[in-house]
């Protein structure tokens, strides 16, 4: 590929992901505005969140490893065609069910991450691979938080609707244009799709998913919860051992044995258990009004106005870390990374008074958001096979969320567990949740020390029924 073919690929792979990222938190400041306009209570229109972590969190490796078989372009644009379809039947929902469903479909999308890391390492010259990575995640992370900072605006000016309407024609356009410029990848598994193994995945992922998710307004200690991460537990063994006798394995354990998967896999559960807690929690710290004895009495878009500070740094933070790979290292981005999101969790909890207080919060945490996507995509893309890229990046990316829920669990719990005569939280919850979230990133950064720092991908443990990779695509 020329050099003008790679800007085309990386900008419809960038707006794919994008878009997709962005939908995550696009609708969370419009659920009371759903729930009103569509006559349902509070905790249905909760699914409409639920249900989208569930679809991606299933199909995210699935697809994944699917693009490893049968072609990486062409499940793109599939999963790219499912994106626009769930936006269009969520634009035109006439209830709060049809709406869930396309919020599923939406959910399909979730593997355009894996796969546009995969044609990136296929695709691009050996020397821009780092520095692509690096600034699609960039990409990634500020669509992940954007959408609190447009959702209230777009509601005010217009209606809830164009919050998929808008989607609906950047990925009309983006779907045609991968379909037509960019390449079919070379690199290819041999095997097929173990449906066995990806139903059993599907199970334990929804059994761990749902509870976790659920746990704040099912107790932790009900029938549904316990039963459920019990289900979760006998699944996972159950998925195991069936991919450990696989010739054909959906997610290859060996590749998630490698010290530097495991490693990395293990801070970005830390780390996402920090993060996508402060994105959920700190709006709604802002427009808590003062007369509560702390927040701003900010609006949904004042609170997300909030957000900026964090959204630019993440996106600098993450341009500047591919470009700084040959000095400073993906672990060494990592461990910075997830150290600074315990420095501004510490700062939230210790200084939260004041509106200035909170945007420098933000902004380092955004810091180290930026560096962390960056490094930990690079450092799963370069530590296995050519041909494993789509797996191994999608249960990364689902590992992150499945920290993500339950870091937003025992947020909620420490958040809402004892109320004001209001029905407001006290401060300290916040403050106590905010310092558990600080303990979180600081443990990312113990784990991100543990990842190898020797040069050239690890041997696996046994060889996986892949096609080599190329030499130059697995430094690491």
């Amino acid at each position: 590929m020329n050099r003008h073919s790679n800007r085309l690929t990386f900008g419809v792979l960038a707006t794919g992901a994008g878009v997709f990222a962005l939908l995550q938190s696009l609708i969370t400041p419009a659920l009371p505005t759903v729930q009103a306009a569509m006559h349902t209570s509070q905790s249905t229109v909760t699914w409409v969140m639920t249900a989208y972590l569930l679809s991606a969190s299933i199909f995210t490796p699935i697809l994944g490893r699917v693009g490893d078989l049968a072609g990486k372009k062409r499940t793109l644009v599939a999963a790219l065609v499912a994106l626009l379809v769930g936006c269009l039947v969520a634009a035109l929902a006439p209830n709060i069910t049809v709406l869930i469903i396309a919020r599923v479909i939406q959910g399909i999308a979730g593997a355009l991450f894996p796969l546009s890391f995969g044609i990136i390492r296929d695709e691009f010259p050996a020397a821009r691979v780092s520095a692509s990575i690096s600034n699609l995640s960039a990409v990634i992370a500020v669509g992940s938080g954007l959408g609190m900072v447009l959702a209230g605006p777009i509601v005010g000016a217009l209606d809830y609707r164009w919050l998929f309407w808008f989607p609906v024609i950047v990925v009309a356009a983006t779907a045609v244009i991968a379909h037509r410029y960019i390449p079919e990848s070379p690199t290819r598994t041999e095997g097929r799709v173990n449906w066995l193994a990806s139903v059993l995945l599907s199970g334990w992922l929804v059994a761990l998913l749902l509870p976790v998710s659920q746990a704040s307004k099912w107790g932790w200690g009900s029938t549904p919860v316990i039963s459920l991460l019990a289900a979760a537990v006998v699944l996972f063994v159950l998925w195991a051992l069936t991919e450990a006798r696989s010739r054909n394995p959906l997610i290859d354990l060996r590749v998630m044995r490698l010290p530097a998967v495991w490693t990395t896999n293990t801070a970005a559960l830390l780390f996402g258990a920090g993060m996508y807690a402060v994105w959920a929690f700190l709006p709604g710290f802002a427009q808590t009004p003062r007369s509560a004895g702390y927040g701003f009495g900010s609006t949904v878009t004042g609170a997300g106005l909030l957000m900026l500070p964090m959204l630019v740094a993440m996106f600098a933070s993450g341009i500047i870390s591919g470009r700084l790979a040959g000095r400073f290292p993906a672990k060494a981005q990592l461990v910075t990374g997830a150290v600074l999101g315990a420095v501004a969790c510490a700062l939230l909890a210790a200084r939260h008074d004041a509106p200035a207080d909170v945007a420098l919060a933000a902004g380092v945490f955004g810091l180290g958001i930026g560096l962390a996507f960056a490094s930990m995509s690079n450092l799963i893309v370069h530590s296995v096979p050519a041909a494993q890229t789509g797996a191994a990046t999608g249960m990364n990316a689902n590992i992150r969320t499945i920290g993500g829920s339950m870091g937003a669990a025992l947020m909620t719990g420490l958040v809402t567990g004892h109320l004001q005569s209001s029905g407001r939280p006290y401060e300290s919850g916040y403050t106590h949740g905010f310092t558990l979230l600080a303990v979180f990133c600081l443990a990312a950064a113990l784990a991100a020390l543990l990842v190898p720092t020797r040069r050239g991908a690890t041997p696996l443990p046994a060889p996986v029924a892949a096609s080599a990779p190329r030499p130059e695509a697995v430094r690491s």
